[in-house]
Order: C-alpha cells, then structure tokens, then sequence
C-alpha cells in the first residue's frame, strides 16, 4: 500500500510542478481562460450525474433521478440555492416513500 501512496504523492507533485512550468503566454490566452472557467462546472455535472444514476457499476433509475430533475428544474427557473436544494430533497424523499 505505501508504494503506492507514495507514487500518488510523488505524481501529484510532478503535476503541479509541470503546471508551475508553463508559459505565461498560454495561461493569458483567451482559450485558456474558457477552459479554466468552464471545467469545474463539467466536473461538477459529470460528478453530481454519475452520484445520481449509478450503483456500483450499474446504471440505476430510483428516487435520486427525480431529485436531480426537480432540481435542474428549479436552476432552470432561477431558484435560489437552499430553494433547490430543499426540493430536490422533498422529492427525493417523497419518492422513496411512495416506492
């Protein structure tokens, strides 16, 4: 096990120094900007989809679905936070409950 924490550790520091390592011109492109402020929010979804439709290594469809869609609905109406958070939750629940 220490082999490989110690690789991880090691891999990480590599990939920050390389990122130390790149030129000024490229971090001020206007491509770079777009991709530095548009890839958390991929991340973001790509994370919050697969903690919603998966089990393990099967695609599942319960009550975590109809959370993640009533509360894309609420960001689509420009619901506060803590408001689509609230609901998502109340569905969720109101789901599990009903199946």
């Amino acid at each position: 096990m220490w082999p490989v924490v110690i690789a991880g550790s090691i891999s990480c520091y590599a990939l920050k120094l390389l990122g130390f390592s790149v030129p000024r011109q490229i971090l001020d492109s206007e491509r770079a900007r777009n991709v530095a402020a548009l890839l958390p929010v991929a991340l973001l979804a790509a994370l919050a989809l697969t903690q919603s439709l998966s089990t393990g290594h099967h695609l599942t469809l319960d009550a975590r679905a109809g959370g993640l869609v009533a509360a894309v609905a609420c960001t689509a109406k420009r619901a506060p936070f803590l408001i689509t958070v609230a609901v998502a939750v109340a569905v969720t629940a109101g789901l599990r409950a009903w199946t």
